[in-house]
C-alpha cells in the first residue's frame, strides 16, 4: 500500500532529468494545387527518437493535414489524434502505428487512442483503431474524456497516463472546444497543444475558457522545460501569412514546433482577443460562428439590395412602357 501510495505521488510531481534528445528536423510535402498529378505519400512520418513519431497526413489527402502523435512506453503506446481520413486504403494510419510498436501478434504493446478534441479531423480516423486487438480508443465528448482521466473538477486539475518508465501529464485546455486536452511528456520535454495554439488560426469558441486555459498552461510550464510545442496543424508559411481555406498545396510552411515562450506569452495575446476576430503578429483569433454570421448576413444584406434594385428598375421599365402606350 505504501509502495503504490509512494507511486502515484511521483507520477503526479513535477520531477525531471535531461529530457531525451530527438529530432525537430522536419520537413513535410507540401501537397499540390492538382492533387491528381501528386505522386508524394499520403501519410509521412518523422521520427523524433526511437520512442516518438510525428506523423501527418498530406494536404492532398485532406486539406486538414493534421498532425498525429505516437508516444511509445515501455508498457504501452500512446497516439494522440487519428486525423481526418477514414478510410485506410487512402490513408493506412492503424497498419503504419501499428507497424511502429514493438512485438509482433499477441505480444504487440497496448495502445491507447487519445485525442486532443473532438472535430473530425481529429477523430475521423478512430474507425481504423476500433476493431484491433489490444488497442483502446477514448471518446471525445466532455463526459468520457472526465470520466476516463478522472478530470472530476473540470476544468481544473490534471490527469497523468503512465505508458511504463514515461509519464504523459494531461490538462484540460477548453476554449476551442469544450473538451480539448493538451499534453506534456515528461521523457522528451515535448508540449502537444492540438488546435488550442498552433502556428495557423486560432478559432476560439469561448474567448473567457480559452483565456483561463492559456493562464493554466502558462503557469504550468513556467517551471518546466519545453522542448517545443507541437500543434494540430500548419497553416502559415515561413512569413506568417495563412494559407487559403481548403488548400491542398502548401509551399514554404512555417515550422510546426514553437517554444516556450510562445506558450508564455499566449495569455497576453488571447487578452486581446475581441471576441470576433483580431489579428496578433502572424495569429488570427477568431470565432468561427460569428465570422460566419456575419458573412451571411452581408449575403443577405447584399443580395437584398440586389432584389430591390431589380425591382425598381422592373418597375420603372414597366411605368415607362405604360406612359409611351
Amino acid at each position: 500500500m505504501f509502495l503504490c501510495a509512494l507511486s502515484m505521488i511521483l507520477i503526479g510531481q513535477s520531477i525531471h532529468a535531461d529530457p531525451i534528445p530527438g529530432s525537430l528536423d522536419m520537413h513535410w510535402s507540401p501537397g499540390a494545387p492538382d492533387c491528381k498529378q501528386m505522386s508524394q505519400p499520403t501519410l509521412q512520418v518523422h521520427r523524433y527518437d526511437e520512442h516518438t513519431y510525428i506523423l501527418r497526413e498530406n494536404p492532398c489527402a485532406t486539406y486538414e493535414a493534421p498532425f498525429m502523435y505516437l508516444l511509445i512506453g515501455s508498457n504501452r503506446a500512446l497516439l494522440i489524434d487519428t486525423g481526418d481520413v477514414a478510410e485506410p486504403k487512402q490513408v493506412p494510419l492503424a497498419q503504419t502505428v501499428m507497424d511502429l510498436l514493438p512485438a509482433d501478434g499477441a505480444s504487440k504493446l497496448p495502445l491507447l487512442v487519445v485525442h486532443t478534441h473532438g472535430h473530425l479531423d481529429h477523430r475521423r480516423g478512430d474507425a481504423q483503431f476500433q476493431s484491433l486487438p489490444h488497442v483502446q480508443v477514448v471518446q471525445t465528448d466532455l463526459e468520457h474524456v472526465k470520466q476516463y482521466f478522472g478530470l472530476n473538477n473540470w476544468p481544473h486539475g490534471m490527469a497523468h497516463i503512465d505508458l511504463g518508465d514515461r509519464v504523459i501529464d494531461v490538462l484540460p485546455t477548453p476554449g476551442h472546444y469544450p473538451s480539448h486536452l493538451s499534453f506534456y511528456d515528461r521523457n522528451t520535454d515535448l508540449f502537444f497543444s492540438g488546435d488550442f495554439f498552433m502556428p495557423g488560426r486560432l478559432i476560439i469558441d469561448n474567448a473567457a475558457d480559452d483565456l483561463a486555459s492559456a493562464q493554466r498552461v502558462a503557469d504550468f510550464v513556467k517551471d518546466r522545460p519545453v522542448t517545443a510545442v507541437l500543434g494540430g496543424h500548419i497553416e502559415l508559411n515561413a512569413q506568417g501569412d495563412t494559407f487559403d481555406f481548403g488548400s491542398t498545396y502548401h509551399p514554404n510552411e512555417h515550422v510546426l514546433p514553437l517554444s516556450k515562450q510562445d506558450l508564455l506569452a499566449l495569455p497576453a495575446r488571447i487578452a486581446k482577443y475581441n471576441g470576433f476576430y483580431t489579428q496578433d503578429g502572424m495569429y488570427i483569433m477568431f470565432n468561427q460562428f460569428r465570422v460566419l454570421g456575419a458573412q451571411l448576413a452581408a449575403f443577405i444584406v447584399v443580395l437584398a439590395t440586389i432584389i430591390t434594385l431589380l425591382w425598381r428598375y422592373l418597375r420603372r421599365r414597366k411605368q415607362l412602357r405604360l406612359a409611351r402606350a
